[in-house]
């Protein structure tokens, strides 16, 4: 009982959001008669909002290095998919070379905002908020108010894609490479995990107890071969998902477990200490926006793909979805706190309301109610923790 509480009270944040998440998918499940966790409804859950989780990636950067937001990676999005069809449908450009061309031009976005707030120090509000309206403008101006499409079916594999199952015998009701991908990352997870654990103890590190430490592999590793087996017997592993899935698994080993990963908390938490440490304070925060720019370029590739269209109003309100996200994951507003992981489950808590309220038939009013009072909560929990715990 003693690890319990001290593992929870460690991880309060983490933990409450991932039992927050469990209770709001088994609600919706009962509500919905089922319907939540049918394998079609969880792959379009991953499709549909797979956006979110890659810009909830890079804004989980931006939040940690100090609580800096990014209002401009909407526009970003809509300005990416504006260039990705002028490159590939109108100039009918190789496929390849358009995307590579879209995500340089994402590239030069973030140096473009980077240098103003990291070394101009320029609020990043201010410089984001006139992003958000300079790219706005630049794609009106550049689509006319009209919409490009259709794409080549090899650009619209990006989001609608599945990976091909190698076992072709098992048919198209149940897909057994999903199954053996997830038995893959469930082996690399646990021997992840016992290499840490033995990492820990040899540097004199507390560990939980061994039996919690067994219920955490195998919960999770649970978990892992539930979300394989559902894509399974759907149409298999989702092309965009395995892409979010890389994401997730390199910013998080960026952010844990490098020395210049660190330094975005380091410097969230006291940006003067952490320059008279040593750490270049304008680098670290010019590479987040750098960063911000080329995983807003990726979003815009991935929701122009799943459209099959560059449309003048794409990535309306997508910041806030990824804002949100960061926060209800549990990433801080004050900075220096947050992980990639919290910033998924916050974007998972998002994505599982919209599409429960939807099946239940609430409208969107409805739905921005309800996940601004889940924002507001979240936040809330934040600053009460941080009272509580001086």
């Amino acid at each position: 009982m003693e690890n319990i509480k001290y593992l929870f009270r460690n991880n309060v944040r983490q933990y409450a959001m991932i039992i927050a998440l469990v209770a709001i998918m088994a609600f919706f499940q009962i509500t919905t008669g089922g319907i939540l966790l049918v394998p079609m409804n969880v792959t379009n859950l991953i499709l549909q909002n797979a956006y979110v989780f890659i810009l909830a990636i890079g804004m989980t950067l931006t939040i940690l290095a100090g609580g800096n937001i990014d209002l401009s990676v909407g526009s970003l999005v809509a300005f990416i998919g504006a260039l990705a069809g002028a490159f590939i449908v109108t100039m009918r450009m190789n496929v390849a070379l358009g995307i590579a061309l879209s995500l340089i031009a994402g590239l030069l976005v973030g140096i473009w905002q980077g240098y103003w707030i990291a070394y101009v120090r320029i609020p990043a509000f201010i410089v984001t908020l006139a992003g958000m309206l300079i790219f706005r403008g630049l794609t009106l101006t550049m689509l006319q108010g009209l919409t490009i499409a259709p794409f080549p079916n090899s650009f619209q594999q990006i989001s609608s894609g599945f990976v091909n199952d190698f076992f072709g015998s098992a048919g198209e009701t149940f897909n057994l490479t999903s199954v053996l991908a997830g038995v893959i990352v469930t082996v690399l997870y646990i021997i992840g995990s016992l290499r840490r654990r033995a990492s820990r103890t040899k540097n004199g590190f507390e560990n939980s107890s061994v039996s919690l430490f067994a219920v955490q592999i195998v919960a999770i590793s649970a978990v892992i071969m539930l979300i394989s087996i559902w894509l399974a017997a759907y149409k298999g592993l989702p092309i965009i998902f395995l892409i979010i899935l890389v994401l997730v698994v390199a910013y998080s080993f960026f952010t844990t477990r490098t020395v210049p990963g660190r330094y975005f908390y380091a410097m969230g938490g006291n940006e003067k200490a952490a320059r008279l440490s040593g750490i270049n304070t304008d680098r670290i925060l010019f590479f987040a926006y750098v960063n911000m720019g080329v995983l807003s370029a990726v979003a815009g590739i991935a929701f122009t793909s799943r459209l099959n269209a560059a449309s003048p109003q794409a990535g309306l309100g997508f910041e806030l979805d990824a804002i949100a996200a960061c926060f209800i994951g549990g990433a801080s507003a004050y900075g220096g706190i947050g992980t990639i992981v919290g910033s998924i489950i916050g974007a998972l808590v998002m994505g599982v309301l919209n599409n429960g309220m939807s099946i239940m038939g609430y409208g969107t009013d409805i739905q921005q109610v309800v996940k601004g009072l889940v924002l507001l909560l979240a936040v809330a929990f934040d600053v009460f923790s941080k009272k509580k715990a001086r």
